[in-house]
C-alpha cells in the first residue's frame, strides 16, 4: 500500500459497507479514525489513509496534507488532481485487501480531505454511494473542470459546517452548496454553532444521514 493508512473493522466477515475518511491540513491517518465507532454503531469498515505532502507543525512534530496551500492564492488545480490520482489508486489497491462492499462506498472529508473527496466523488461519481464535506469547501476551480455527466449519476452530498468557523468562512459552505445545487447535484446542508471541528450533535446527524441515504435507501420503482 502506497499511503500510510488507519483501519477500523467491524466484525463479522464482510463485505461491510466502507467509508474513507481524508483528514485535514496538518492532522494525520489518526485523526478521523476516533469516529468509526460512533458512525451507525461501528458497522462501517473505515480507513483512513495519510496525505503524502508533510509539514512541521510544532517542534519535531510533524503534519500532513494533500496539497500544498498558499496563503490568499487560488488552490492549486493540477496539485489537487494529482493527488486525486494517488488516493485513486490506494482505493483500488484496498478494494483487494479489505472486505469493501463496493456498492456502499462512501467518501468523507475534513477540510482540506473535503477538498479531495469532493474531487474524487464529482469527478467518479458513479463508484460512490454517498459524498461528506464536513468544515471544508468546493473550489470553483474544480467545478468549471468537473466533466459533462448526467444528473442523476452524482452520489447524494451532506455538507456540514459551523457558522463559527475561524479557519474556514461558513460563507464558504453556503456557496459550495449554491455551486451543487446549480450541478442539480442532491445536497443537505446543515450548520452548526461550532467553530472549526466535529460537534456531538453534527456526529449524530451524520450517522443519522449515513443510516438514511447508504445503509437502509428507500429505493423509488419507476
Amino acid at each position: 500500500m502506497h499511503l500510510i493508512h488507519a483501519v477500523f473493522e467491524p466484525q463479522g466477515e464482510g463485505p461491510h459497507p466502507t467509508i474513507f475518511a481524508l483528514h485535514g491540513w496538518g492532522a494525520n491517518a489518526l485523526d478521523l479514525q476516533g469516529l468509526a465507532p460512533h458512525l451507525c454503531n461501528g458497522r462501517f469498515l473505515v480507513i483512513c489513509p495519510q496525505g503524502p505532502v508533510e509539514m512541521e507543525i510544532g517542534p519535531g512534530v510533524m503534519g500532513y496534507g494533500w496539497f500544498p496551500l498558499t496563503l490568499d492564492a487560488p488552490p492549486d488545480l493540477p496539485a489537487i488532481l494529482a493527488a486525486r490520482e494517488q488516493l485513486r489508486a490506494f482505493f483500488d489497491s484496498c478494494m483487494s485487501r479489505y472486505p469493501v462492499d463496493r456498492k456502499k462506498l462512501v467518501v468523507l472529508g475534513f477540510s482540506q480531505g473535503g477538498v479531495m473527496a469532493y474531487s474524487l466523488a464529482l469527478g467518479e461519481p458513479e463508484r460512490f454511494s454517498a459524498l461528506i464535506a464536513l468544515s471544508s469547501w468546493l473550489p470553483q476551480e474544480f467545478v468549471s473542470a468537473l466533466p459533462n455527466i448526467t444528473n442523476s449519476r452524482y452520489p447524494p452530498t451532506l455538507i456540514q459546517h459551523g457558522s463559527h468557523d475561524e479557519l474556514i468562512e461558513v460563507d464558504r459552505a453556503r456557496d459550495s452548496v449554491e455551486a451543487l445545487r446549480t450541478l442539480h447535484i442532491p445536497v443537505t446542508y446543515r450548520e452548526y454553532e461550532i467553530g472549526h471541528q466535529i460537534s456531538q450533535r453534527s456526529l449524530v446527524d451524520l450517522s443519522v444521514w449515513l443510516e438514511e441515504k447508504v445503509l437502509s435507501p428507500i429505493v423509488m420503482a419507476v
